[in-house]
């Protein structure tokens, strides 16, 4: 079963929180974030009902018939791109994270400089 938008951001809030990255200012971006996850889900629920159809043919103004990505997939490769993105910002993914550590906490300044230095 699909989840809502409502507990889709507040997965999102409790991930943040055990990262200890979670901050209320962040509450605007995170229900985007949750809304394209919902959105992502929805078209990937379309997808598969189309047989995970990623082309089909179409025909131009000029009578030429050519092969294209059905806009459903073209969508779903541009949210993807926008989730990491602002799963970036969030610091909900490894690469994010590297800048912290890991923890969520941010390193210090020596730390900083001795790992530039691998």
């Amino acid at each position: 079963m699909a989840k809502t938008k409502r507990a889709m951001e507040n997965e999102v809030k409790r991930e943040m929180k055990k990262l200890g990255t979670y901050k209320k200012e962040y509450d605007k971006i995170i229900k985007i974030y949750a809304g394209m996850l919902w959105q992502y889900q929805m078209f990937e629920q379309q997808f598969e009902e189309s047989d995970y159809k990623i082309t089909e043919q179409y025909t131009n103004k000029a009578g030429a018939t050519n092969e294209r990505k059905v806009p459903l997939y073209t969508a779903m490769e541009s949210l993807r791109k926008d989730i990491a993105s602002y799963s970036d910002k969030l610091q909900l993914n490894p690469k994010a994270n590297n800048s912290t550590g890991g923890s969520g906490k941010k390193q210090s300044k020596l730390a900083d400089a001795l790992s530039g230095m691998k």
